[in-house]
């Protein structure tokens, strides 16, 4: 879709059209199979490298137009996101050094975009899901000016009719209501892509499907969402709340999303996989056709396929059969999408050649996979991975096996006879496939994050531990070891961001607070519970209305007969508040000036936040 030009489709006459265009390209596909002008050999592989840009104090930085246009090379493009862009590198034929290439390239074109990005103070972060990141980057004023984008996102909005109800729960639980697809700029990936030939193509689809699980349980890399922290892999969970079309009811709702791990294996031709979309997702955006797909087969032509293409840009297997173009002959390809971004480029290149290797090598015994296991294994295999990374269990031919056996003692081996098999360099697929033994036998991306966020969280409130974190892992980053030879962190006392300090570094989050109905007698006991001063009064809505001191209540301890009486009747309603983005000194200054001794931190008047002035010493 970032190759066309599109526009939402509207009347009545431009849908007809698109839909006639979009069952063409399909029929036109049929009869490239069928004429056997779909590429066989050699085979290609390809990838694509989403990153972040942050500022100096690690905060993501939206200026990704003005840097595109001073790295000015035609292999970055942008995101949806103005604080990402992405890199698509070139095909190289799979063998003898192939991923080394592709890993030279790789860091090539990254440098070039660091020393233009240094210019402007900017840094690049390669994480899944960026450590620092706040609810106010995920808004639609940090979306990248360009026009695509803004019809993506109007047009799923009208389709869906309602805001995003995002629920996701691990460790800690994220609860959000969001009114736009912007959340998917959370997620920065590394999607791999591998040409097969049409001979069996379905069935090596399927196997894709297959080792989806404890591929990724080994590659995992974005635990940490907002400062919560959720899955090992939290991309998965939330790119498929993030763009879901299908509106929330009282009916159950059985439709498939459209980022999906899918509902069954695939049988039938390589187009019913296409058709199989087709059918499940209604198009929403179109772009200009000029020629008929099947009469340019019929001319020797080869098609662009642009409705079909089109409308798979905007359908999100984590699996994705794509149709593409090398040197004028037209492939198929399969893109791997669930892999995130990072830590380094060198794990990246070495989950690439894991997974392919375990591709191209797998065993005769798994030909014809969708007749000897159940589909809801498997799909409940990459639901584990996302959840729990490496200490994932998974069902596998029959039985329990943990990720940690099954890697080391059938998938990395397998790997190993897929890669040999294509002519990859021995000493290439052992120097990459050792790091994902040690990566399996130490610790993954995600481990590493989660380790060291929790040991900032001892020392550091939420918001300034991530951008912490957001630093160390661009420290580790830099060096380009993997991240299974990382340490971990163990002084954490001091912060290099205390001079720009705002509220939201020092405030508390995790606040109890009261209803305006509730009795003295229940506010005072809480108080004297949990040794607090200040107690906000909110609605369910989380609109501030009210607030307590013990100041307001302590009186009440010597007259048991007043207790009963509602809170609405001695809280202060005329409050000063502030906001999380404030500076830290301008706060303390508003505090002495009223001498007050607690400030609550609100957005859109809503509490999110409480600081009193025990915190400016913290």
């Amino acid at each position: 879709m970032g190759d066309l030009n599109v526009t939402k489709l509207k009347t009545k006459k431009d849908r007809a059209n698109y839909i006639h265009h979009l069952i063409n390209d399909i029929k036109a596909l049929d009869l490239m199979i069928e004429k056997g002008l779909i590429e066989e050999t050699p085979l290609r592989i390809g990838a694509e490298q989403e990153f972040c840009l942050v500022n100096k104090r690690f905060l993501p930085e939206s200026r990704s137009l003005e840097l595109l246009k001073d790295i000015n090379d035609k292999h970055f493009t942008t995101e949806i996101g103005n604080y990402n862009l992405e890199l698509n590198l070139d095909t190289f034929e799979l063998g003898k050094d192939c991923f080394l290439k592709l890993h030279k390239q790789l860091d090539t074109l990254l440098n070039k975009a660091k020393k233009a990005a240094s210019k402007k103070d900017i840094k690049i972060v390669l994480t899944g899901i960026l450590p620092s990141l706040s609810v106010s980057n995920a808004t639609e004023e940090n979306m990248t000016n360009v026009e695509r984008y803004s019809v993506l996102n109007e047009a799923i909005k009208q389709y869906r009719s309602q805001h995003f109800d995002i629920h996701i729960k691990g460790v800690d639980e994220l609860n959000l209501l969001h009114d736009s697809v912007m959340l998917e700029g959370c997620n920065t990936s590394f999607q791999m892509h591998l040409q097969l030939p049409p001979k069996n193509f379905v069935d090596n689809y399927n196997w894709a499907q297959a080792i989806s699980g404890p591929i990724l349980s080994a590659c995992t890399n974005s635990p940490i969402l907002f400062g919560k922290e959720l899955w090992s892999e939290t991309r998965i969970a939330l790119f498929t709340q993030s763009i879901d079309t299908r509106a929330n009811s009282f009916i159950l709702n059985e439709k498939q999303s459209r980022v999906s791990f899918g509902n069954s294996w695939h049988t039938g031709s390589i187009s019913d996989i296409f058709k199989d979309n087709i059918s499940r997702f209604r198009s929403f955006l179109t772009t200009g056709f000029i020629k008929n797909s099947v009469d340019m087969v019929n001319n020797n032509e080869i098609p662009k396929l642009r409705a079909l293409q089109l409308h798979n840009g905007t359908v999100y297997p984590w699996n994705r059969v794509c149709y593409g173009q090398n040197d004028g002959k037209p492939n198929l390809r399969i893109e791997n999408r669930y892999i995130p971004s990072g830590p380094t480029t060198t794990d990246e290149i070495a989950n690439m050649m894991f997974w392919v290797g375990v591709m191209l090598g797998k065993p005769k015994k798994y030909n014809n996979i969708h007749k000897q296991w159940d589909f809801k294994d498997v799909k409940n295999n990459f639901f584990n991975a996302a959840r729990y990374g490496i200490a994932a269990q998974f069902y596998w031919n029959g039985q329990y096996i943990s990720s940690y056996n099954l890697i080391l003692n059938e998938l990395l081996p397998m790997a190993y006879k897929g890669l040999y098999s294509v002519g990859v360099s021995p000493k290439d697929a052992e120097y990459y496939l050792k790091i994902i033994k040690n990566r399996v036998q130490g610790f993954n991306g995600s481990e590493w994050m989660i380790r060291n966020y929790r040991t900032l969280l001892k020392n550091h409130k939420r918001f300034e531990a991530m951008q912490l974190l957001t630093a160390y892992l661009y420290e580790k980053q830099e060096k380009g070891y993997p991240v299974s030879t990382w340490q971990m962190l163990h002084h954490t006392d001091g912060s290099p961001f205390e001079n720009k300090r705002v509220v939201k570094h020092i405030m508390s989050s995790d606040i109890l607070s009261v209803d305006k109905k509730d009795s003295v007698e229940l506010v005072l006991n809480i108080m004297k519970w949990k040794n607090i001063h200040h107690m906000p009064v909110i609605t369910t809505g989380r609109k501030l209305v009210g607030l307590l001191t013990w100041t307001d209540v302590k009186t009440y301890i010597d007259n048991p007969k007043l207790q009963n009486e509602s809170i609405s009747k001695i809280m202060k309603t005329d409050i000063i508040t502030t906001d999380q983005y404030t500076p830290i000194e301008e706060a303390k200054e508003k505090m002495t000036k009223n001498a007050i001794g607690c400030l609550p931190v609100v957005k859109d008047n809503k509490l999110i936040g409480l600081i009193t002035l025990n915190d400016f010493d913290a």
